[in-house]
């Protein structure tokens, strides 16, 4: 067994041992998943693994053993937050809409509406009257309620590193197709998550829409992530999310579309110069692909592409489609 295999199964195994009543042999090997080895005498292994660790309770009674936490462990001693501090962990529960009905959400609330059990009543009542005159907008953005099993799925690949066998849907070529996938990370970017791993058919890392999954399973197969693959750099140069050959544009926006463009970060390497005439001019080295069109027409009459010709012909031909789609 792996090093990340056994942490994730202590980790696990701790969950269940939280609970007051502790748990037997048979219930801890029931909540384990299907994947993972359920033998009581493995079982047995972790729990003389985890007692190095941490202080765990054996109560017998007749015929029935019971492992728990001792009280006063299963809980991390009161955290000195201030009430305000708490009023703004409470306020920021919109912020975690889009992962809705997943298992991260589900202990994210979990520590949420303990937080707000903790507040005095005043202040509350103040932040739920805060809430009326000032929300949280996400923009367009999935729900991944259905998907709990598939994210569990990817998380546990991850900390097992394990390579994942799926049927994934393409939009591009409308046709499900099998895919073997080293899993390195579950992003979310632009109200949506990825995965984002090495595509065995590609021969190449991908971004895969977990949304499209429509069906995980983990492998026996050990993979890592190479050594010199940086992710901070794999989707630096996106505007959103999809890949493709840097270029570096020339954008320059009228007056009025530069009052409120001047004032907002639409990517890392952007540089802004303000003219003296009003206008600005906008230089950044992005991805190009099809959202790079779209995002330039997003701004419409208000922006103009001053180069490269390559990306001024693809925003005006674009453009054409829309105006002849009328």
């Amino acid at each position: 067994m792996s090093r990340s295999d056994q942490v994730t199964r202590h980790w696990l195994l701790l969950q269940k041992l939280e609970s007051p009543r502790g748990a037997t042999l048979h219930e801890l090997a029931t909540f384990l998943p299907e994947d993972m080895a359920r033998h009581e005498r493995t079982i047995r292994r972790d729990l003389e693994a985890l007692e190095s660790h941490f202080p765990l309770i054996v109560e017998r009674s007749g015929s029935t053993t019971r492992w728990r936490l001792m009280d006063g462990y299963r809980h991390v001693p009161k955290l000195a937050f201030s009430t305000t501090e708490l009023m703004a962990l409470v306020f920021s529960r919109d912020l975690l809409k889009p992962l809705q009905g997943t298992s991260l959400r589900a202990s994210l609330d979990s520590v949420l509406n303990k937080a707000e059990a903790t507040l005095p009543s005043d202040a509350l009542n103040y932040v739920r009257q805060m809430q009326g005159y000032f929300s949280v907008g996400l923009g367009p953005h999935r729900v991944y309620r259905q998907h709990q099993q598939t994210i569990d799925q990817i998380m546990r690949a991850i900390a097992q590193t394990r390579t994942v066998q799926m049927r994934y849907y393409s939009a591009s070529r409308d046709r499900v197709t099998r895919r073997e996938v080293d899993p390195y990370r579950l992003w979310y970017s632009v109200g949506a998550l990825y995965l984002i791993g090495y595509c065995h058919l590609r021969k190449d890392v991908r971004l895969f829409a977990v949304e499209r999954i429509r069906s995980l399973n983990i492998s026996n197969r050990p993979c890592q992530m190479p050594l010199g693959f940086d992710l901070e750099a794999y989707v630096r140069d996106a505007l959103g999310v999809m890949r493709g050959p840097l270029v570096e544009i020339e954008l320059l926006f009228d007056r009025a579309t530069a009052a409120w463009v001047k004032d907002q970060t639409w990517h890392s390497s952007q540089k802004l110069t303000m003219l003296k005439d009003g206008r600005l001019r906008m230089i950044l080295e992005v991805s190009d692909t099809p959202e790079l069109v779209g995002w330039i027409l997003h701004f419409g009459s208000g922006v103009r592409v001053v180069r490269p010709e390559s990306v001024r012909e693809k925003v005006k031909q674009e453009a054409g489609k829309i105006f002849s789609a009328v």
